[in-house]
């Protein structure tokens, strides 16, 4: 059986020129000044792991752990390290090699158990949303970033959504996991642009997790799998684009699914591309975007999300000071690692709040969660939304 760092050539990780322009990019190195809680230190880390320079030590992976994954040093890389590929094998080697804690194994088994499986994961959301209305506060408040949760989202009949007017184009929709049942809105709301911009929606029949989740927490062999079957789907059927409205998927779908190569398209990337009508009413809003990292910094998409929200009538777009940095939700990493999470988060609030803005819209549900958790325990009456549900207000 081969080993995750096989993945990596010796050229993946002999890229980095030690210059450290990477350091103020990366969350964690801002707000610890650590060295080894850098992108170059993590890098000389697992390079020496990999030459077998460096034994391998339960007390070094913690740096690997505190990785969030975000790719900001991807995105600011002169040399062009490619570290979203290094991170993802250097967890995978990790966890081959670490003695196991309770945590991580109810991570691993809740993630195969449940993502892995569309109905037992519907049916767990649909109890969590029981819990909620009855107010049982004590069975949700392990998720703590859980929003409120709505009915959940449902495919049409047929697996189609007709195009509102002429059909221009046919797309499919990556439905997931998690966004249908956490952020149905998000996903009606992308739905409904893709047919107003003259779009034939269809959902792939039998579609699973893409395995984003599984790849970034070191399993990669059920990502693989997940892959395996996702793509046999897709290749089925007959579209211009697969368009995603989670930035963490569609950055996991274009680095790891070859088959699919040009094919993945961001909601926002798609609907800049193919235009949008007119909106039909003002949208009277202060807002503030905050860049989802695996969008911005490892599909470089930052400035068609900004165009669309520009259009809307009535909208004033007011930056942060820092849109580009993490707000510290990375997948599972607010739940493996709180402490670091909620310290990133605290510097992404402060930033929030200088804007002074009515919403805060973002184009990935962790953001999403992590956004509304911490303005929720500052008192703050700003709100948070995807970028959809924003733009879909105008029409």
């Amino acid at each position: 059986m081969s080993k995750p760092f096989d993945l990596l050539s010796d050229d993946d990780l002999s890229t980095c020129v030690h210059c450290g322009l990477c350091l103020d990019a990366c969350p964690t190195f801002r707000v610890t000044g650590l060295e080894t809680e850098s992108p170059r230190g993590r890098l000389y880390l697992m390079t020496q792991w990999k030459r077998g320079t460096l034994a391998f030590e339960e007390e070094q992976v913690r740096h690997i752990d505190l990785c969030l994954g975000c790719r900001t040093c991807e995105a600011v890389c002169p040399s062009g390290v490619p570290y979203g590929r290094i991170i993802e094998a250097g967890r995978a080697e990790v966890e081959r090699l670490r003695r196991p804690s309770p945590k991580r194994i109810l991570s691993k088994v809740a993630l195969r158990q449940l993502l892995a499986h569309p109905t037992r994961l519907r049916a767990a959301g649909a109890a969590a949303r029981a819990a909620q209305a009855l107010r049982l506060t004590s069975v949700v408040r392990s998720g703590r970033q859980l929003p409120k949760l709505r009915p959940q989202f449902h495919r049409p009949v047929g697996d189609v959504a007709a195009a509102i007017g002429p059909r221009k184009h046919r797309v499919a929709f990556l439905v997931g996991c998690v966004m249908p049942i956490l952020y149905p809105q998000s996903h009606q709301a992308a739905v409904k642009l893709l047919q107003l911009a003259g779009c034939e929606v269809w959902f792939p029949p039998g579609e699973r997790c893409c395995g984003a989740l599984f790849a970034h927490n070191g399993d990669l062999d059920t990502a693989e799998r997940l892959r395996d079957a996702n793509t046999s789907t897709y290749l089925a059927g007959n579209f211009e684009a697969l368009v995603v409205d989670s930035a963490g998927c569609g950055a996991h779908l274009k680095d790891f699914y070859p088959e699919l190569e040009g094919k993945v398209k961001d909601i926002t990337e798609w609907l800049a591309e193919i235009g949008l009508p007119e909106p039909k009413k003002e949208v009277k809003l202060r807002v503030t975007y905050q860049d989802a990292c695996h969008l911005a910094h490892a599909q470089r998409i930052r400035k068609p999300p900004r165009d669309l929200i520009r259009s809307l009538p009535g909208v004033e777009l007011i930056e942060m000071r820092h849109p580009e940095i993490c707000c510290g939700a990375a997948g599972l990493y607010s739940t493996l690692e709180p402490q670091m999470s909620n310290r990133i988060l605290q510097e992404k609030l402060d930033d929030l709040s200088a804007t002074r803005a009515d919403v805060v819209v973002s184009a990935n549900p962790g953001c999403q969660m992590q956004l509304e958790a911490g303005l929720r325990s500052r008192g703050s009456k700003m709100t948070v939304e995807h970028i959809t549900e924003l733009l879909a207000s105008a029409y």
